[in-house]
């Protein structure tokens, strides 16, 4: 046999493998674990056994596809380990399989001799194979099989060493997947508490930069009365900031009630009217509400942003928080009796970054947010998401 070759598979056959009982082990791991490298070094150790191998190894593809990176492994010296981190995408055996899209074998070592210092490429390791793991076509990685001796492995073997390749593949995609969500989930969430900050504080902040200047003339030209008077603008100002920028934290903070969205709702009620003088009334038209942890999230924070910008703003005395399910749509409704729609608010000239965010959070539920005056005075926020769960309906 060439020192390095691909392997011949078994063909196909009829009923189940063998080794079903791997299977369904690895297969459970996949749907169990949410440590990627506990998971792969549990598939490595009855693949080890399967194969009669020394050492297992598994290297995932780097996002740009130059390099190969360390991931797990079971049986590898430490040394091997920390020289075996990172490889060329196309180095040695395992840029073969990489390039081949198959299991390929070596027994010349030599690569990986060069960037060890042990000798466990030389005495410990006599052969290598190399099973790329792949998802749709889609190369994720390798895995790697050591030897003390230079028996192959079968072509029954072979074949079931290359559905663990796939299996592996699987569970790589679906990490760098759940890496990808969670990168965009907290730029998302920065972006929206950069919106929160710049709306809430960095407005005050501009008004006191241009205030300063004033005090600073009113005092240098003995003025007592504007510079008291400066002086008591940029003192409310700082009140104001300060009180904006908790009432931002203490909004961040909030977790949503894990009794569900009418629970927090209610829960938002009990302490609005003493903290802001306006009374708050909840009409809620359903008895229960069948929506994701995440739907739930994203509509608290817009009834939560709502009525936050009632105490504001509004000049309000009371205000109404109504929810009512249909078949197909859910539609919440914020109404307030103040003094209506502020130019920045749903039309104006100037942008209101919270606002937007809300928007955007209707956006991400499928819906669509409009803000608008009553006719009777004061001001309407109006949630339309679509609403496919059922729900018990209390009368109106």
């Amino acid at each position: 046999m060439h020192p390095t070759e691909t392997i011949a598979e078994a063909p196909a056959r009829d009923g189940p493998p063998p080794v079903g009982d791997l299977f369904v082990e690895l297969s459970a791991g996949l749907a169990d674990s949410e440590d990627l490298e506990a998971l792969l070094k549990r598939f490595l150790e009855p693949v080890l056994r399967l194969a009669g191998a020394k050492a297992g190894a598994v290297r995932a593809l780097s996002e740009d596809g130059t390099h190969m990176r360390l991931v797990g492994s079971v049986g590898l010296p430490q040394e091997i380990v920390w020289a075996e981190r990172s490889v060329d995408r196309h180095c040695g055996v395992c840029g073969e399989a990489a390039d081949h899209g198959a299991l390929v074998s070596a027994g010349d070592l030599a690569p990986c001799m060069q960037r060890s210092h042990g000798d466990f490429f030389t005495h410990d390791c006599k052969r290598l194979l190399a099973v790329p793991l792949r998802h749709r076509d889609h190369l994720l990685g390798i895995y790697n099989l050591f030897f003390d001796n230079d028996a192959e492995p079968g072509p029954e073997i072979a074949a079931v060493l290359r559905s663990v390749g796939e299996l592996l593949g699987l569970a790589l995609h679906n990490a760098r997947l759940e890496r990808e969500h969670l990168r965009a989930a907290v730029l998302h969430e920065r972006q929206m508490l950069a919106g929160d900050v710049h709306d809430a504080v960095a407005q005050t902040l501009y008004y006191m930069k241009m205030r300063l200047p004033l005090l600073h003339d009113a005092i240098v030209q003995h003025d007592d009365q504007h510079a008291l008077k400066y002086h008591a603008d940029l003192r409310q100002a700082v009140s104001d900031a300060h009180a904006s920028l908790r009432e931002i934290l203490t909004h961040y903070r909030t977790r949503m009630n894990p009794q569900g969205l009418l629970h927090a709702v209610r829960a938002l009620q009990a302490g609005y009217r003493e903290r802001t003088g306006i009374e708050l009334v909840l009409d809620l038209r359903v008895a229960d509400l069948c929506l994701t942890v995440d739907q739930e999230l994203q509509v608290f924070h817009i009834v939560q942003e709502s009525l936050a910008n009632v105490s504001k703003h509004s000049g309000a005395r009371r205000a109404v928080v109504r929810i009512e399910a249909g078949a197909q749509q859910l539609e919440i409704l914020i109404e307030d009796d103040g003094e209506g729609l502020r130019p920045g608010l749903g039309g104006g000239n100037e942008p209101h970054f919270g606002l937007e965010i809300m928007r955007e959070r209707a956006q991400r539920l499928g819906g669509s947010l409009n803000l608008q005056t009553r006719k009777e005075g004061g001001t309407r926020v109006h949630l339309r998401m679509p609403y496919a769960g059922s729900e018990a309906s209390l009368p109106s």
